[in-house]
């Protein structure tokens, strides 16, 4: 067994050694992941100073209200008002059709409210300190329907612990980060089973922390742990133009780098084939699920690995056409896997930004990208003929 560990640890090394210093790519790849190791040192030094900022302002209020417990002074009339008015923001969908007034002590409450948030707004509005009475003079209603003021609303914010919560606050992360870290120490000195658990504790602890995103969406268990790109493009070309060439999916070798081909079927769906970290290709089944010539063109993969939706909108502007891209996509591995491939110089968002610009340019100049993976075919005399020189993104 130790042997078949040291062999596999061996090869790993071959192979991760192969990958970092391969003549070719090599110093590419580790100049990509230095620059990357800086951007993590710098979004960590910035995490940590807003994390502390968050953490004294929330204990300087804290500490506030605990004084305010033994403050016996009668509230102004319009602090109390904006008291509760702050309070009932968190509790209740409509605030804005609540009206709130004091006098001495007392808060009147008026307006249209609905029979669910009914309690929740009077508890509150009597647990606001300073409160001595609630005066209740609200509508209450089963639904909103025919009540303008109670269409619409805000979701509410979570009433679950700082640690439930989907994304945490600043401080919670500070907390939970060093909490990690000094785990992460600890089990380091001890052995066995419980340093393991250690260990285990506080890496999850400051994976957490450090990206801010939870735990299922890290490992890619159940629904919305996906990871989404928007991004906008301008382009001195005709929007017939540009429309032409994106709805042909084998275009799209020739200004995606790591697209190796595209392969469209009779019943309308298309095959792709594309280059991913380390070397391993990827490829999947996609189907058009909307097509709007020279407005729209929507898609969606099916039965893959890698579950992924788009769209491309396009609009006339100033003589050229503005692309609205967004992307979603769900890696292998949550945004753990996510994450590996960007240290592997697989980052999606940051080659979106590098194959929008090969886009333009082809577009504009009809000459295709240099890696592009086959000749030009001949949409290029159709982009030279109508490129236009120059112009912005």
């Amino acid at each position: 067994m130790a042997r078949s560990l040291r062999s596999l640890g061996g090869a790993a090394t071959a192979a991760a050694a192969m990958y970092w210093f391969d003549p070719a790519s090599g110093r590419r790849r580790r100049a990509r992941l230095r620059d990357q190791l800086g951007r993590v040192v710098r979004n960590v030094r910035n995490a940590m100073e807003v994390g502390s900022r968050d953490l004294v302002n929330r204990l300087l209020g804290a500490a506030a209200r605990t004084r305010s417990l033994f403050d016996t002074n009668v509230v102004d009339e319009v602090t109390l008002v904006e008291r509760v008015r702050a309070c009932l923001g968190r509790v209740v969908g409509h605030p804005g059709a609540i009206a709130v007034s004091a006098a001495g002590g007392r808060v009147i409450l008026s307006g249209s409210i609905l029979a669910e948030e009914y309690q929740r707004v009077m508890l509150a509005a009597a647990l606001v300190h300073g409160v001595r009475e609630v005066v209740d003079r609200l509508d209450v209603y089963s639904d909103s329907t025919g009540i303008p003021s109670l269409q619409g609303g805000r979701p509410l914010q979570s009433s679950s612990s700082a640690l439930m919560r989907k994304r945490w606050s600043p401080a919670t992360r500070l907390l939970a980060g060093t909490a990690g870290s000094a785990l992460i120490l600890w089990s380091l000195r001890n052995r066995g089973a419980l340093g393991i658990s250690g260990a285990v504790v506080g890496s999850t602890l400051l994976a957490r922390s450090g990206s801010n995103v939870p735990l299922a969406q890290w490992l890619g268990i159940g629904r919305g742990n996906s990871v989404a790109v928007h991004k906008t493009l301008r382009v001195n070309a005709p929007v017939d133009q540009v429309f032409e060439l994106l709805a042909r999916y084998e275009n799209f070798p020739l200004f995606m780098r790591n697209v190796r081909r595209v392969l469209t079927h009779p019943d309308g769906r298309s095959h792709w084939t594309v280059a991913g970290p380390a070397g391993v290709s990827f490829e999947w089944d996609a189907v058009t699920t909307r097509f709007e010539p020279n407005r729209l063109i929507a898609w969606r993969t099916v039965s893959s690995a890698v579950r992924h939706r788009g769209s491309i909108r396009l609009e006339a502007h100033n003589g050229g056409t503005r692309l609205e891209i967004q992307l979603s996509y769900a890696p292998p591995g949550g945004a753990l896997g996510h994450a590996l491939a960007c240290v592997l110089g697989s980052d999606p968002k940051t080659e979106l930004d590098e194959d929008l610009l090969r886009l333009k340019r082809f577009l504009e100049s009809g000459k295709p990208a240099r890696d592009a993976v086959r000749p030009i075919p001949s949409h290029r005399s159709m982009a030279g003929s109508h490129g236009i020189n120059g112009g912005g993104a």
